[in-house]
């Protein structure tokens, strides 16, 4: 049997990171881990090819060679879905599809032969039983079980293009404790988490570490910390152990839950494990509407004063904020500028509220008769999928000032200069300068520093990371580069420049 894996191209973003990529030659962020995870499910007899439309082009010859097209995808990717199913049935390849997109929207695609539903761990023997028994597969396969992790085999990092990402990735734990309103991520994995074994984390960074691969591991759970005792006791003093013994060859980054900063401990192991990011969800600054949301975990607490905390135990923060929430009054738009501004968030993901499916939100919108779309899951594109109870062009209006107010090139600068005097890095963790780091540099040199307006604020941060912080030179100039695909995306780049 021969199986093309397809993973859909992936738009333009405030994740996507495409026009920060382009200075130091890679060609996507992250590989597509659900795709070569499912990959190595398979049985080791068939043949299996991998194309990332994010890397490479999908050729005609692919399409022919294979007997099952196998796509997975999320809602940002729906465009690209389109265009590599039109294409398939073009050259009648039968369609093997699942992921999030599709385990939420399957009746929108009546032209895909079999649905991978929920999770592959239970649902992909299935379909392969019925397969290998000789019988015609069933159209849908699903599952309200969650799979034991225990079975997840080592995905076949071996597929990926290596060179052309940015980080590699891999998975630790599923599900979250917490019941945002807004998320999606307990009505597609539940609230109880699950972990990986520790040796198998171990086994998949020694699969990474044997591939040649050193530098940056995106850790792609929705919660590293949901279970607290399982991370600290076990997985994380293996992990260090690990990266001490192999001289820290990976720099880990992940998503963590706001109350990491009431754990010194365990803030502390993360750091001497190696990790130096985490994105928090902080929402908004507002206790009214953090209680409207049902963000538990993000309330009653000085929010601003958690974020410093963590920068000072030697981790970055990323953070998630939303406008839009019913309870939202005007003043919220400088309400969250100013929060973002003092905490030193560089990449604030700001977006406005959207009700993704089968979450409380979009069932509360829904019996409201306030849905209007679905949600496009791009947080840059300024779409709603409901009515909000502020003026729609009020929220737009006031939605624009934040991304002009934090991303403009001078309060963008500030904003890192903070950053980089609340942040303390451990040793161990020193970047040295690889070439890629160099040439990105002599790129924002002629880039940022020449042709581009702004290049005024780039200079005066040039110097003062020079005088005031040289240590932390390379998380500056990435920083740096950061800005110019924020501004990008957001539209606020000169149209004229490079």
């Amino acid at each position: 049997m021969k199986v093309l894996l397809v993973y859909p191209h992936y738009p333009d973003s405030f994740w996507s990171f495409r026009y920060a990529l382009r200075f130091i030659s890679k060609k996507a962020a992250v590989p597509p881990l659900g795709l070569i995870t499912v990959s190595a499910m398979l049985p080791k007899t068939w043949q299996k090819k991998l194309v990332d439309l994010n890397v490479s082009a999908l050729q005609t010859s692919d399409i022919l060679w294979a007997d099952y097209v196998f796509i997975s995808a999320m809602y940002i990717q729906k465009e690209s879905v389109g265009k590599i199913i039109e294409e398939c049935m073009k050259y009648k390849v039968k369609i093997v599809a699942g992921g999030p997109l599709f385990t939420q929207e399957f009746n929108n695609y009546p032209q895909i032969d079999h649905f991978i539903l929920n999770e592959a761990e239970i649902t992909l023997p299935l379909f392969l039983k019925d397969l290998e028994g000789g019988q015609l597969p069933e159209r849908i396969y699903k599952t309200d079980e969650y799979a034991d992790l225990a079975i997840t085999p080592v995905p076949d990092y071996h597929l990926l293009s290596r060179k052309d990402y940015a980080f590699m990735n891999i998975q630790v734990s599923r599900g979250c404790p917490f019941s945002c309103d807004f998320c999606e991520i307990t009505s597609l994995l539940g609230h109880k988490v699950r972990l990986k074994e520790t040796q198998h984390i171990i086994q998949e960074l020694e699969m990474l570490y044997s591939l040649n691969w050193r530098g940056p591991v995106l850790i792609v759970d929705d919660n590293f910390i949901g279970n607290k005792v399982e991370i600290k006791h076990n997985l994380l003093p293996a992990m260090k152990e690990w990266m001490q013994l192999h001289k820290y060859p990976f720099i880990f980054s992940t998503e963590t839950s706001i109350n990491l900063a009431d754990d010194d401990e365990l803030m502390s192991l993360m750091v001497e494990a190696g990790f130096a990011s985490t994105f928090i969800g902080i929402e908004t600054p507002v206790e009214e509407t953090l209680q409207e949301c049902n963000k538990s975990q993000n309330k009653n607490r000085n929010l601003l004063q958690s974020v410093k905390k963590i920068q000072q135990a030697g981790m970055q923060v990323s953070g998630g904020f939303i406008v839009g929430f019913d309870s939202d009054a005007p003043s919220v738009f400088q309400k969250q500028i100013d929060f973002i501004q003092k905490s030193g968030i560089v990449s604030a993901m700001v977006g406005l509220l959207n009700a993704p499916k089968n979450t409380k939100l979009y069932r509360r919108l829904e019996e409201e008769n306030r849905l209007t779309t679905e949600a496009t899951g791009n947080n840059t594109d300024s779409s709603m999928n409901f009515v909000p109870k502020m003026n729609y062009q009020e929220l737009l209006e006031g939605y624009t000032r934040i991304i002009h107010s934090i991303y403009a090139t001078k309060p963008y600068y500030q904003r890192v200069r903070q950053f980089l005097l609340n942040y303390r890095r451990l040793h161990v963790r020193q970047k040295k300068m690889k070439l890629s780091y160099l040439g990105g540099f002599i790129k924002s040199i002629f880039i940022i520093g020449i042709v581009n307006k702004g290049r005024s604020d780039y200079w005066k941060f040039l110097i003062w990371t020079i005088l005031r912080r040289p240590g932390l030179f390379i998380d500056a100039m990435t920083f740096v580069v950061y800005g110019y695909h924020y501004r990008t995306v957001y539209g606020l780049r000169d149209k004229n420049g490079y």
